[in-house]
């Protein structure tokens, strides 16, 4: 009887799911990202996506594309300016625009590309 007891904590772990979204029941799905270089260092991140637990989840992600095309451009730094999010269907939308630069610029909403692009990945969150 103490033997079955002991056994019985180590089966259940591993039935256990393994990030916290599937224990939410969440499976978000990226849909891609669509970039548009407005001027200069202004840069539109047009981004969808499904199984958003919240607006913040389509945020995130649009914020990793903002990182990701900063790095790719030679950039270590971005800026948010706006998001527009909207929900139909399911389906989350962002249109947001970050500027990208090589220090870091003067705001509030000032982002280390290098830093985003690491949590990103950390957090299954794809780049561009």
């Amino acid at each position: 009887m103490i033997r079955a007891a002991l056994i019985s904590p180590f089966l259940l772990a591993g039935c256990t799911p393994t990030s916290a979204d599937q224990a939410a029941g969440v499976s978000p799905v990226y849909q891609g990202v669509k970039t548009s270089l407005l001027e200069g260092d202004l840069v539109q991140f047009n981004v969808s996506m499904t199984g958003a637990r919240k607006a913040q989840d389509v945020d995130n992600y649009a914020e990793c594309a903002a990182a990701q095309y900063a790095l790719i451009r030679g950039y270590g730094f971005a800026r948010h300016l706006r998001t527009n999010l909207n929900r139909e269907g399911g389906v989350w939308t962002a249109d947001a625009v970050y500027t990208i630069s090589p220090s870091l610029p003067r705001g509030l909403r000032t982002i280390d590309a290098e830093v985003v692009v690491a949590d990103c990945e950390a957090n299954g969150i794809p780049t561009v």
